[in-house]
């Protein structure tokens, strides 16, 4: 460990060969994996659990206490995954007593400027760009993209392996599987391009499509879509997950194609 000009709290835990930059500050309670390294100028404080070969950039200040007034102090967590990277001046809130922590998955780059509030759950291999900003208690599903200046509301949920255009505004879930951009959000089509960079099929992008046409294409609502969906297409995990996101939607899914994109 390298902490020339650091502090390092002593209650801290932290693995033989983390390296940690000067000026950086790490609080009591923080746990940090093997392997991973804190740039200059990184706050990480109380409840922070950071994984194995981690990056953490200038700036960044992870496991403040949650912006939310009606937070009383309790014990909660801020979750990093092995192998993610934390950009330039990203802040990352821990949990309140509604999840009692924030957790983001494996592989992920959180790009410069980006904010993650309290009790957000986020994926593995999740790419959020500069400036995207989640709100409180907001799921992420897995592989999930967010371009630049994405502002996601609060208790919103975003299916995996969806790709959401920069700078859109995410007021209402996002199904798996797809491409999401205008004002209000609206669906484009599918994340084919991402699906495929994934080793997903031809066949199985065009199951997906065929189901989204019924979806958002065919002037049904979500309860006739789902009937169909389920008469008329053989069961897939595929079908069976965008019906489930459907159904367990509690601040309803996004409005559905209107034209050419």
């Amino acid at each position: 460990m390298n902490q020339p000009l650091a502090y390092v709290h002593p209650g801290a835990k932290i693995a033989k060969n983390v390296v940690i930059e000067p000026f950086t500050t790490i609080h009591n309670n923080v746990e940090i994996g093997e392997g991973t390294w804190i740039g200059s100028n990184v706050t990480i404080m109380e409840g922070a659990r950071i994984g194995k070969n981690c990056r953490i950039f200038p700036g960044a200040v992870i496991s403040a206490e949650p912006q939310d007034l009606k937070f009383d102090g309790e014990e909660t967590t801020v979750e990093i995954g092995d192998n993610t990277t934390i950009r330039e001046c990203v802040t990352i809130n821990r949990g309140t007593k509604d999840r009692y922590r924030t957790a983001i998955g494996k592989n992920c780059l959180i790009q410069a400027y980006s904010h993650i509030a309290h009790d957000c759950i986020v994926g593995d291999n999740c790419i959020f760009s500069n400036s995207s900003t989640l709100a409180g208690h907001v799921t992420v599903g897995d592989y999930v993209v967010l371009a630049g200046m994405v502002a996601v509301h609060q208790f919103c949920t975003i299916g995996s392996h969806s790709f959401i255009t920069g700078g859109t505004l995410v007021r209402k879930d996002v199904p798996p599987y797809i491409k999401a951009a205008r004002e209000p959000i609206s669906y484009v089509g599918i994340n084919s391009v991402g699906l495929r960079r994934r080793g997903i099929d031809s066949e199985k992008i065009k199951e997906i499509q065929n189901i989204y046409r019924v979806l958002y294409q065919k002037n049904y609502n979500n309860s006739q879509a789902i009937e169909i969906l389920e008469t008329e297409m053989e069961a897939t995990p595929e079908r069976d997950e965008i019906i489930q996101f459907v159904r367990n939607s509690t601040r309803g899914i996004m409005k559905g194609y209107t034209g050419i994109y």
